[in-house]
């Protein structure tokens, strides 16, 4: 009995010798890898401000007389909106008020047509790719449309208030704060008549402009 007792104890010793060279032995586990930092994604959602600059080239429309010729010319201004993001879907509300050289004249310079500012109130949706956001927009336009015929001694200076404007652009949060884009509308002012010339004058143009907006 006691052969029988010394041998276990002696086989448990060679168990716990083998058990603690074994935890002696390197792991083959590789390092435990630092966490990855993912940033948070951008959000679109807050209120901006912001300037624009760009053409504008279009049309008058003055009915009972040809050869009106064409709109064209620098336009800059200022907007400010909000947007929402929910998901990927964007929505939001701008307006934006714009100075402008947009003249025309006949060939015979009888009849002269400038619009010298406009503005517009658009809804925007958009699709957010992170930074990136492509996006349409419509909504009210007005502006004022300056017309004079000299030869008939004829002049109106009349603001426009039921046009529309309609269009798409695409932005890009170049930090969290700071937004640059691109931007085309169609806007057309409708038309107005002039006092005593028996006409109705009024301008659509299409504009293309750069934008830079600060979103808080």
């Amino acid at each position: 009995m006691k052969k029988y007792l010394l041998a276990s104890v002696a086989a448990l010793g060679l168990v716990a010798a083998g058990a603690a060279s074994a935890a002696d032995l390197p792991s083959r586990k590789g390092p435990v890898a630092a966490p990855v930092y993912m940033p948070p994604a951008f959000s679109w959602t807050g209120f901006y401000v912001g300037a624009n600059a760009g053409y504008g080239w279009g049309n008058v429309n003055a009915n009972g007389f040809a050869n009106i010729g064409d709109l064209d010319g620098f336009v800059g201004g200022g907007q400010i909106g909000y947007n929402y993001q929910m998901g990927q879907f964007v929505l939001g509300l701008e307006a934006d008020l714009q100075g402008a050289d947009l003249s025309s004249g006949n060939n015979l310079g009888l009849v002269r047509v400038k619009t010298d500012y406009f503005g517009t109130v658009r809804a925007r949706v958009g699709v957010a790719f992170d930074r990136f956001m492509p996006y349409i927009t419509g909504g009210w336009a007005y502006g004022n449309v300056k017309t004079s015929i000299p030869a008939l001694g004829f002049s109106s200076d009349r603001s426009h208030t039921g046009g529309f404007a309609v269009g798409g652009g695409l932005e890009y949060a170049v930090t969290n704060n700071i937004i640059a884009g691109v931007e085309y509308l169609y806007v057309d002012l409708g038309e107005k008549n002039i006092a005593g010339a028996g006409t109705k004058v009024g301008t659509d143009f299409s504009v293309v402009r750069a934008r830079l907006s600060y979103k808080f």
